[in-house]
């Protein structure tokens, strides 16, 4: 059993700066076994992808709205993995989750992903 603990949202204005973290435990951890993404859900529409990392760390995939402005990485001693987002603009507003798989490639497909945290909501003013 995985456990997802995401940390770090908050109001924000356009063209600000916000590191989400996400702490991962569980009963027998090792972040390397699973890929973790990043996953929002804005007010009145679907959960989609945002950005993923396998579980080797070797390759990340983001979605097109956030390509360039936001940054998957992780931290396998502290078991974290962090979205670093820049140059935020109103529309990424929304829950960010985190969320884990054992596929091991981190689709950005939410349907793939067993292991989900409780959301943190960022909101970005114009």
């Amino acid at each position: 059993q995985l456990q997802l603990a995401e940390s770090g949202g908050g109001l924000v204005q356009s063209g600000g700066s916000l590191r989400l973290s996400c702490v991962v435990s569980g009963f027998t951890l090792d972040l390397e076994l699973y890929a973790i993404g990043w996953f929002r859900q804005a007010p009145g529409k679907e959960r989609e992808g945002v950005s993923s990392i396998s579980s080797d760390g070797d390759s990340t995939n983001y979605a097109d709205s956030v390509k360039g402005r936001f940054t998957i990485s992780r931290d396998t001693v502290k078991n974290t993995v962090y979205l670093q987002m820049s140059s935020l603009k109103p529309e990424d507003t929304a829950v960010y989750y985190c969320a884990g798989t054992v596929l091991s490639s981190g689709p950005l497909d939410l349907n793939e992903y067993d292991y989900w945290g409780q959301g943190t909501q960022v909101t970005v003013s114009s």
